[in-house]
Parts: structure tokens; C-alpha cells; sequence
């Protein structure tokens, strides 16, 4: 690929990225002085989208844990529940994930790969 290709694809996917980011607000904009209600369907999607997308990530996080083999899935185990216990204490979500994943990083390359290494 050349350079110039290279410019244009970034340049494309940039600007992908930045009108699919930027369209809610151009579609929801007179709604930000409190003039119009939004939609219930819109509301409801409000309420419903943001737990879902978060069952959804931690089900995709378990889907490959094999729970009777190996290590047991220990490090995700630990790692969720770090997760788990900094959101309850700072209700911050994105510290959380910042923690369970670094967590999750070094259990898996310091402490589980360690102990298998010495099983083994």
C-alpha cells in the first residue's frame, strides 16, 4: 500500500468516525435547551442500552474461560471482582475497567504463568 493510499484510507476512516459520532447531536440538538422531550423509545433506550452493552462485554470476557481445565479461569475470576469491588468503592466506571484489565494483565503474565511454569 502506498503512502498516498495510506493518507486516504486514514483520512476516510477518520471521517467515518467522526460523522457517526457527531449525527446524534445534529439530530438531537433542539433538544438540549429542554425545548422538546425526547421520544420514549429514545428514553427507553437510554435506560436499557447501557447495562446490556455491560452483560454484553462480561459475556464476551467468559466466553472462551474453561472453568475445569488449567488455571480455572482464576485470573478472570480475580480480575472481574477487582473489577467489581473499585466500581462499588468509586463508582467510576472507566478506573474500574482501568484496573480489572491491568489486574487481569499482570495475574496472567507474573503470578498464573509463573505457577504453571513451575508445575510443569
Amino acid at each position: 500500500m502506498s503512502v498516498v493510499q495510506q493518507i486516504v484510507s486514514i483520512a476516510i476512516a477518520a471521517v467515518a468516525n467522526f460523522f457517526t459520532r457527531f449525527t446524534p447531536f445534529l439530530i438531537f440538538d433542539h433538544q438540549r435547551n429542554g425545548k422538546e422531550d425526547l421520544s420514549p423509545f429514545i428514553e427507553g433506550l437510554g435506560k436499557f442500552l447501557p447495562p446490556a452493552i455491560m452483560g454484553m462485554l462480561v459475556v464476551y470476557c467468559f466466553r472462551n474461560v474453561h472453568f475445569l481445565s488449567g488455571n480455572y479461569g482464576l485470573p478472570e475470576i480475580i480480575a472481574s471482582v477487582i473489577t467489581v469491588i473499585v466500581h462499588l468503592w468509586k463508582r467510576n466506571m472507566s478506573l474500574s475497567l482501568l484496573l480489572g484489565t491491568v489486574s487481569y494483565i499482570l495475574l496472567v503474565n507474573f503470578i498464573f504463568l509463573k505457577a504453571v511454569n513451575i508445575l510443569q
